[in-house]
C-alpha cells in the first residue's frame, strides 16, 4: 500500500508540474494599447509582419533590445516609431469604420472585396509616406 501511495503522488507530481510549464493559453502580452488584449500568437506575428512588410523595416525600428542582451523589450515605449505607429493603427482604423464598413455592421457588401487603408496604402514599403504625387512618367506609351 505504501508503495502504491508513492507511485500515486508521483504521478500527482509529475502532472502538477508539467502544468505549471505548459499553459494551453496564448502568451499574455503586456502594454497593448491598440491592438486587443486577447490576442493570440499568430495573429500578434502576422500584424507584425504586415508592418514589416508594409514600410520595409525590421523589429527595431519600433522595438529595443534589453540593454546588454540580445533579448527583446516588446512592451517598451522608448522608441518613438512604436509610439507613431499606434497613433497610425488608430487613424486607419477609424477610417476603416467610417468609410469601408471593415466591422461589417453596415451595409451590403461584397464580401468577396473588402476595401480598407492599411499601412501599405500610404507607405508602399517606405519608412515614411511619400509626401507628394509622383510625376507621371510620360515618355512611357
Amino acid at each position: 500500500m505504501n508503495k502504491s501511495f508513492l507511485v500515486t503522488l508521483g504521478i500527482v507530481l509529475i502532472v502538477a508540474a508539467s502544468m505549471a510549464f505548459t499553459s494551453g493559453q496564448d502568451p499574455h502580452y503586456k502594454n497593448l494599447k491598440v491592438l486587443p488584449k486577447n490576442i493570440t500568437k499568430h495573429q500578434l506575428d502576422s500584424v507584425m509582419k504586415h508592418f514589416t512588410t508594409a514600410l520595409n523595416v525590421k523589429c527595431n525600428f519600433c522595438h529595443v533590445k534589453v540593454e546588454g542582451s540580445d533579448e527583446w523589450n516588446f512592451p517598451s515605449d522608448v522608441n518613438k516609431h512604436k509610439l507613431i505607429a499606434r497613433d497610425m493603427m488608430k487613424m486607419t482604423n477609424n477610417i476603416n469604420k467610417k468609410y469601408f464598413d471593415v466591422t461589417g455592421s453596415g451595409g451590403k457588401k461584397d464580401l468577396n472585396v473588402q476595401l480598407m487603408v492599411t499601412c501599405y496604402t500610404c507607405h508602399n514599403g517606405r519608412k515614411e509616406p511619400l509626401a507628394f504625387v509622383p510625376v507621371k512618367d510620360t515618355a512611357r506609351k
